[in-house]
């Protein structure tokens, strides 16, 4: 063997063995995995994980440490109780003021076991679920079992401690309460916070019997009552919360990671809705971002997918989103704001992002997959006058000017950049569709489609470019790298640079957190950063142009390490910025990885689509069970059939809405009425 195929044999094989040191977790079950805390390089071991609520969000940290103890921090929200704004300050981020703290183990109650003070035993195994669970092992006879989770209505963060016998005879634990009661004013009158337990002052436990009680962090506003913990109450309602995800939406194929995933996906992209005066408003959490909305995150990137999860509380939430941007539209055509936070009383900007591209995109998808037709055509005059914003921005040589993107000026996005104008080509096509539904006036119709195949040429000749010898687009006029969302055109349906496109993305962008922002040798920090957001987008693109194989494999390489590597159990937002945040809506992006890219899902009608299946050739079938969107409940099943998929479509009556073999890469048309 050559030296060369040596040294490129031994890269492989370092490589290979890095990721395999990254892989902690295991899947215990379809929506469950474990952290074996006793094997050797679980532990030390450090992460969070952010549960959510309507009313309260917490950020847990558990940090085991080399003798297998644990250390836990509570990071609690309660979005809606805001302290005073300080509105001298310039600093427009001072108006992220939520009612927050940091809670360390010092709030637990003191528990004597006989006469001995009980002291949590070495941490055996960490379980995720939608819940949090920490497993001690026994010590003075007793086990433990700690479990974190929001209540999902009220201001209540919950840690249930369940206590088992393990010995042989009668122990007796006695408890008590550390009771705080804390007192602020804030931006809404009086607020109180309750640190609490309702430990029994004592309890005798017979052998393998157990005793349950919980810790709660809640908070109240001016006159309301104290809320009372209730173990199976406030318990059974993230029960019923995480069951209504599992029986929703569920994505079968040979792979557990992806599958585990995608379910995962489901929770953290619809547990971060809260209530506000906005209405029901999906947030992104993370630990800055409460009870607001954007239109990248909200309006283009989440609300989209939950007509496909048939997830009430999220359709309102995303329809209440585009309401709010519809009140912003004006016949002068001035921009409109790109966010609503704090209820909408934070200052609003004006930079132009391209949100007029990101609310069409986003609003046209969410119309047509409701299949609602009051919904559709309650949106349509946000929709037309977004596109036609759009127009009003093209430059001399016809495509979208904007001020900056959704990277906000972080990076440089020159005066017309590859994002906007992809957008706004996509959200064309989808709005023709939408009106021949609403039966819009043909010749309007016709203006779009026109102005769209003006657009796709202006694209390509402003935008096409050779980079690092790749031909693929450069982002701007002036820009010399290779930038993450050059994606975009793949995913709005632009394969004209298709091959040196994926090459970029897959070869030359690729890293082991996903797609990084940019590569750029000149600036070590750029090319450092990476956001989800941007591998999810590009591999939903990938798939969707017909990239099968290679795109399965960086889907499987990104979906092991974020599942069961060492930032769990979620996609994340940004790093360095941000800390690799589990921002929600990015959740909802990676599910649409599947519906829109392997399933190759584009909607044509409010009671139609069509779909360009990609099975993997390693795969012999999958399926999507349970969709909700286009006004219907049906499921979709590919199977390999020698050289050919059989394509099911069977809806909740189990009656068969298309049934037919065709050919890999072939297109299905779907109408259910």
């Amino acid at each position: 063997m050559r030296m060369k195929n040596i040294l490129a044999l031994t890269a492989i094989l370092v490589f290979q063995g890095l990721m395999a040191q990254q892989k902690h977790w295991e899947i215990k079950k379809l929506d469950e995995i474990r952290l074996n805390v006793t094997a050797d390089d679980n532990h030390p071991y450090k992460d969070n994980i952010e549960l959510s609520g309507k009313r309260v969000s917490g950020i847990v940290s558990y940090d085991i440490d080399e003798n297998r103890g644990v250390t836990v921090s509570r990071e609690i929200f309660f979005p809606q109780l805001r302290t005073f704004l300080k509105t001298d300050d310039p600093d427009w981020k001072a108006y992220r003021a939520y009612l927050k703290n940091t809670y360390s183990d010092d709030i637990l109650p003191s528990i004597a076991v006989g006469d001995r003070i009980y002291v949590p035993g070495p941490v055996s195994e960490v379980i995720i679920n939608g819940m949090l669970t920490l497993n001690h092992e026994a010590v003075n006879g007793i086990t433990l079992t700690r479990t974190f989770y929001p209540s999902m209505s009220q201001r209540l963060f919950v840690e249930q401690w369940t206590m088992t016998n393990t010995g042989t005879s009668t122990i007796t634990l006695k408890g008590g309460d550390k009771e705080t009661i804390s007192k602020t004013e804030g931006a809404k009158g009086s607020y109180t916070i309750y640190v609490d337990s309702n430990i029994k002052s004592q309890v005798s436990l017979a052998p393998n019997e157990s005793y349950t009680f919980s810790i709660g962090i809640s908070a109240t506003m001016n006159n309301e009552e104290r809320i009372k913990i209730v173990d199976k109450e406030f318990y059974g309602e993230r029960l019923q919360f995480l069951a209504q995800m599992k029986n929703s939406l569920e994505l079968v194929t040979p792979d557990a990671t992806l599958n585990t995933l995608f379910g995962f996906s489901k929770i953290r992209a619809s547990e971060s809705i809260f209530e506000s005066k906005l209405g029901l408003t999906h947030s992104p959490g993370g630990g800055r971002y409460y009870v607001g909305f954007w239109a990248n995150d909200q309006a283009e990137y989440v609300g989209p997918f939950f007509p496909y999860l048939g997830y009430a509380t999220g359709n309102e939430a995303s329809l209440n989103v585009y309401r709010i941007f519809d009140k912003e539209t004006n016949d002068a055509y001035t921009n409109l704001p790109y966010s609503f936070e704090m209820e909408g009383d934070a200052p609003k900007s004006t930079l132009d992002r391209g949100d007029a591209a990101m609310i069409a995109y986003g609003a046209a998808q969410f119309a047509l997959t409701s299949g609602d037709k009051n919904i559709a055509k309650e949106l349509w005059p946000l929709i037309t006058w977004c596109l036609e914003y759009n127009r009003r921005q093209l430059n001399d040589e016809g495509v979208v000017a904007s001020e900056s993107d959704e990277m906000e000026g972080r990076i440089a996005t020159g005066t017309a950049n590859l994002s906007t104008s992809s957008l706004y080509y996509g959200a064309l096509g989808l709005a023709v569709d939408l009106g021949r539904s609403l039966n819009v006036n043909g010749r309007e119709l016709q203006t779009y489609t026109k102005q769209a195949k003006a657009l796709k040429k202006a694209i390509e000749a402003y935008f096409g470019a050779t980079i690092e010898g790749i031909d693929t687009y450069k982002y701007y006029k002036e820009h010399t790298k290779l930038r993450h969302w050059i994606c975009l055109p793949l995913v709005v349906g632009i394969n004209d640079r298709k091959e040196g496109t994926i090459k970029a993305l897959f070869e030359k962008l690729w890293s082991e957190n996903g797609v990084h922002v940019e590569k750029n040798d000149e600036n070590k920090a750029i090319s450092e950063i990476f956001w989800d957001r941007g591998t999810l987008y590009a591999l939903r693109g990938t798939f969707l142009a017909g990239n099968t194989e290679e795109s399965l494999e960086k889907l499987d390489e990104f979906s092991t390490k974020r599942l069961l590597g060492d930032r769990v159990p979620y996609v994340v937002e940004a790093y360095p910025e941000g800390n690799m945040a589990q921002l929600s809506a990015e959740s909802g992006l990676y599910c649409r990885v599947f519906t829109e890219g392997v399933f190759g899902i584009v909607p044509t009608g409010l009671h139609s689509f069509k779909s360009t299946p990609r099975l993997p050739k390693k795969w012999d079938h999958m399926a999507l069970k349970r969709i909700k969107a286009f006004g219907e409940d049906f499921d979709i099943y590919v199977e390999r059939k020698g050289k050919k998929l059989h394509v099911k479509v069977v809806d909740d009556k189990n009656k068969t809405i298309f049934d037919r073999y065709i050919r890999e890469g072939n297109t299905i048309h779907v109408n259910f009425k």
